[in-house]
């Protein structure tokens, strides 16, 4: 089979804030598994999760600060345009209708989000559309029964198949994770303390210029 025409991963979250721990991974995929292209995908509101602590709009402001320096990132902020539930899915088909199907996608998620898979909206259908990589977190294990043992067993794929193939193939890759949380940031934050050197310096001057995370924020 020849290779795909271009390769392109996404790297979903709700950025809330955006740290130096969601760079430097959606950076190191990008460059360790050479895609042609790597978007920063915020999204309104998760499904899976709480709604997120301040505005779409403050978010991906704050995501764009972030990018400034960095052409190797993009951001695309279709999700954050769409009223209720975001659904990975839905945004897996628009992108396919956007691109034909000779593109090679790629939606990167963490070994937490693989073992939850089975619950996500017409999770079936997402490996039709694209590929899965996962990213290997300390304190996982890849599991060894059930639905997405099976779906690794029948779809496990190597970075070729990524390459070569539009869709269909699930890649496990081990990275060197940075411990930061953006829930211990906003926490940082509440408590009055600070999270520099956790996240960019554009990004923190425009917490503290808008006063988000705190109970006076606009």
């Amino acid at each position: 089979m020849n290779p795909t025409s271009k390769t392109l991963a996404l790297f979903g979250g709700t950025f809330d804030p955006v740290h130096f721990g969601h760079l430097r991974m959606a950076l190191e995929l990008k460059q360790s598994l050479g895609f042609d292209e790597m978007r920063l995908l915020p999204s309104h509101q998760p499904a899976h999760r709480a709604a997120p602590g301040v505005t779409a709009g403050r978010r991906r402001d704050m995501l764009a600060l972030a990018l400034q320096d960095c052409p190797q990132l993009v951001l695309d902020a279709r999700e954050l345009q769409r009223a209720g539930p975001t659904y990975t899915v839905d945004t897996l088909e628009e992108l396919r209708s956007e691109l034909g199907d000779e593109v090679s996608i790629s939606f990167c998620m963490g070994m937490d989000s693989l073992l939850g898979l089975p619950g996500w909206h017409r999770w079936q259908r997402l490996l039709q559309l694209a590929h899965l990589v996962v990213v290997a977190r300390p304190g996982w294990e890849v599991p060894t029964a059930g639905e997405v043992a099976e779906l690794l067993a029948a779809q496990g794929g190597s970075l070729a198949d990524i390459q070569r193939q539009p869709a269909g193939r699930i890649l496990l890759q081990e990275l060197s994770l940075l411990p930061i949380s953006a829930t211990d940031i906003r926490t940082q934050i509440k408590g009055g303390r600070s999270p520099q050197f956790l996240l960019p310096e554009r990004v923190l001057d425009y917490i503290q210029t808008h006063r988000l995370y705190q109970s006076t924020e606009s």
